[in-house]
């Protein structure tokens, strides 16, 4: 069970990668003056999360200054040293950061990416009830959680990841091989978002200057 004040569900915002074919990385891109990294973690927060790591790599000191210029105390960011090798080291040491919180563990992990700026709070509330819906309501049923969004019945993100699973995505996951592995094999619920959104990532930057 949560320690008091622990929030439930963390998001966990992947921010790290270089984005080569985008042109330059994507954490600290700014779009009509909101930096896409802030505006994800604060989709998060409103969606229905109790705070907000945000794992950096690439630029990292960048993608940082502009976390902490939001003010927001309820984001905070961890630091992917082997960022270079992949997403699946950022999911690692993401996931590492929560599972050694120590009494400040949360029941789940809400995984999602930078690279989403159409997925709204409204994706990610809908992600959160349908596990509430699905009978997960206890601690036990809440860290068994595994729910991802689907696009016209793609999955994709976010990925709500229960406690009980991270250590199974963590022995799985290394290099560029984020959790598809783990999560083909334990097949989460996938729960429709496309009435909300397209979900896909942007890899083109429109305004290269």
């Amino acid at each position: 069970m949560s320690a008091p004040g622990t929030p439930a569900v963390t998001g966990l915002l992947l921010a790290a990668g270089a984005g080569r074919r985008f042109g330059g990385p994507k954490g600290v891109v700014v779009r009509d003056g909101m930096p896409w990294v802030v505006r994800s973690a604060l989709i998060l927060l409103e969606g229905g999360c109790g705070d907000v790591v945000v794992v950096t790599g690439a630029r990292a000191k960048d993608v940082e200054s502009l976390v902490e210029g939001c003010g927001d105390e309820r984001i905070c960011t961890v630091r992917c040293g082997t960022w270079s090798e992949g997403m699946g080291e950022s999911l690692s040491a993401g996931l590492m950061a929560l599972a050694t919180r120590g009494r400040l563990i949360p029941t789940q992990a809400l995984v999602h990416l930078v690279d989403l700026p159409d997925v709204g709070a409204d994706v990610v509330a809908r992600v959160l009830s349908s596990a509430r819906m699905d009978g997960r309501a206890g601690p036990s049923e809440a860290r068994s959680a595994l729910v991802r969004a689907a696009y016209g019945g793609v999955p994709g993100h976010p990925v709500l990841i229960g406690s009980d699973h991270w250590d199974g995505v963590l022995q799985r996951t290394h290099g560029d091989i984020g959790a598809k592995a783990y999560l083909r094999r334990a097949r989460p619920t996938l729960v429709e978002c496309a009435d909300l959104a397209n979900g896909r990532d942007v890899d083109i930057n429109p305004d290269p200057h």
